[in-house]
């Protein structure tokens, strides 16, 4: 089958696609044939080597954490899913590989019908991602929260799921994003100097959270919260440690660890949650772009840009 890997680090040029060996569903996971599989930015850092001294790889590394498609396989112990449906889910943090043909996934649920199969495809890493961190920082109602990087394919789920919960938010993203992040619930603001004094003009009560999508203003997050405790970033920041930010990445093993002979999908910590919300229209996917599996290089360097409005997929 077909899967996108890369043996070396470098720039978008190094990621491709091979023909490797199928994988096949083993105890407590399911196989699908992947409509369409997400690109997460923290890959392109990965790829480019930014990373190797946070997640260490072993070449080639194969690209996809989340992907949705058709299940074809059913692993030993496996209930709630058959042959034939459609689900959306997660690969496991140490296999990946779900930007390929087929991808063996550790936890699922059932695609939503109101969702494409674009935005199906890069849901599960988002919402994983979003959950993990809004329940670190402890997010509930009444709370109000700093999404930085609003607009990208994290901050956009991460806006809705903190709305969802009770929380107001205000959010960074350019001008030209701004009526898209109400449209989401989220209070716009701009990125740049001058952002704390425009968060404390939004937020006179103060700010009980901040989710850093983006990177690259961590002293100013945390002078909005007074405490970086109460900072938390996903973004390829290695001075997060020396600041005292929590820098967040890849699936905690006992959030994966429902989907293992799950009786019901649905139980999965947050990707059930993305269901309901879904069904009842409080959850949209932004995808702000679809490229086929072979043009893998040209999404990455999408990514790379950093501008992109919610989150790219490949397409098979």
């Amino acid at each position: 089958m077909r899967a996108v890997q890369f043996s070396e680090y470098g720039p978008a040029g190094v990621v491709h696609v091979a023909e490797v060996e199928e994988p096949h569903a083993g105890p407590g996971t399911i196989r699908i044939a992947v409509r369409a599989s997400g690109l997460s930015t923290g890959e392109t850092s990965i790829r480019s080597g930014k990373m190797r001294d946070v997640v260490p790889v072993t070449f080639p590394y194969r690209t996809g954490f989340d992907a949705a498609g058709v299940v074809d396989e059913v692993g030993d112990g496996v209930t709630g899913v058959r042959v034939g449906e459609e689900v959306f889910g997660m690969t496991a943090t140490t296999a990946r590989g779900a930007n390929a043909d087929h991808a063996v996934l550790v936890a699922w649920a059932p695609k939503p019908a109101v969702w494409s199969w674009e935005e199906a495809g890069g849901a599960a890493g988002s919402v994983e991602t979003a959950t993990r961190v809004l329940d670190r920082l402890a997010v509930g109602a009444g709370h109000t929260v700093l999404v930085q990087g609003a607009a990208g394919g994290v901050g956009t789920v991460a806006v809705q799921f903190a709305v969802a919960r009770g929380a107001t938010v205000i959010g960074t993203a350019g001008e030209h994003n701004h009526d898209f992040l109400r449209s989401l619930g989220c209070e716009p603001t701009t990125y740049g100097a001058g952002l704390v004094e425009r968060v404390r003009a939004l937020a006179s009560g103060g700010v009980d959270a901040v989710f850093d999508c983006a990177g690259g203003a961590l002293p100013d997050l945390i002078a909005i919260t007074g405490n970086p405790a109460r900072v938390v970033t996903i973004a390829p920041d290695l001075t997060a440690a020396a600041l005292g930010v929590h820098l967040s990445h890849g699936a905690p093993t006992g959030d994966t660890a429902a989907a293992v002979g799950a009786a019901d999908p649905l139980a999965v910590h947050g990707l059930g949650i993305a269901v309901e919300l879904a069904g009842q229209g409080r959850l949209r996917v932004p995808v702000a772009a679809a490229f086929p599996l072979t043009e893998v290089a040209a999404a990455h360097e999408l990514s790379e840009t950093r501008h992109s409005r919610g989150k790219i997929v490949l397409v098979n």
